[in-house]
């Protein structure tokens, strides 16, 4: 199995870990990985989650060999969007460290995460087409919401590359590093991430989330509500108390 768990404190890395097929995964690590961030989201001393990639590629996609397989494909499918619901629900803040290829669903799990760190030999791909398919793992709707209308049904039909630069351009990184760089600074990143509130930090997720359905008078309801929550931590107690004392906070997520 080639998505490799492991925990350093309160961050959580997940490796794909599939080198010699570019980290593209099976059915079964789909499966895998989908359980695995379910299980991360019931397990409040996790606190942020890195992901990324063995050896000089992100994710290649779906690892299905030469044919379409003997499974079902709307079975397959559910499979896979499992994962994809999985990584959409997860209510802590998740970084993807990206070098070389995110092609198809690999891309997507990339569009997932909240935010995504870019080597600058990444390459982005929505690879689908090439291959007579369509967009999974909810890139169809992430996809448009990120780039916009008009880039979306270009790098959809016709399944073109985009390396770092156009992808930091259109937002699909959030930041482009020598590759040299790429691990230290997403796992930086992540570090912070995993010290900040648990409480603000799931609260902010679900009001980004919230933010593209809602009008904006519903938006300012969902933020007072949030804000609410919020107040009545001891992680903001904390926070005014550390700024006070000219001390770095140290949340608990309570």
């Amino acid at each position: 199995m080639s998505v490799d768990v492991g925990r350093d404190g309160g961050l959580v890395r997940i490796v794909l870990n599939a080198p010699e097929r570019r980290n593209a995964l099976t059915p079964e690590e789909f499966d895998r990985l989908g359980a695995e961030l379910a299980r991360i989201a019931r397990t409040p001393s996790d606190r942020a989650v890195l992901l990324t990639g063995a050896g000089s590629a992100f994710c290649a996609g779906a690892h299905l060999a030469e044919t379409v397989p003997d499974e079902p494909i709307l079975a397959l499918m559910e499979r896979i969007h499992e994962a994809a619901r999985a990584l959409h629900r997860l209510p802590q803040p998740i970084v993807a460290a990206v070098d070389g290829p995110a092609y198809g669903a690999g891309m997507s799990i990339a569009l997932g995460c909240d935010i995504v760190v870019a080597a600058d030999s990444a390459v982005f791909c929505q690879v689908f087409v090439k291959r007579g398919l369509v967009p999974d793992f909810g890139s169809s709707w992430l996809l448009p919401r990120i780039v916009g209308r008009q880039a979306a049904r270009r790098l959809v039909l016709t399944g073109e590359p985009v390396g770092a630069a156009e992808a930091l351009a259109l937002g699909i990184a959030g930041q482009v590093v020598p590759a040299a760089e790429l691990h230290a600074t997403a796992e930086s990143l992540a570090r912070t991430l995993a010290a900040g509130p648990p409480i603000a930090q799931r609260l902010a997720k679900r009001l980004l989330d919230a933010s593209s359905t809602n009008g904006f008078d519903d938006q300012l309801d969902a933020e007072a509500a949030a804000a609410a929550i919020a107040s009545a931590s001891e992680d903001v107690a904390e926070g005014f108390a550390a700024f006070a004392a000219k001390r770095a906070p140290v949340f608990r997520g309570r």
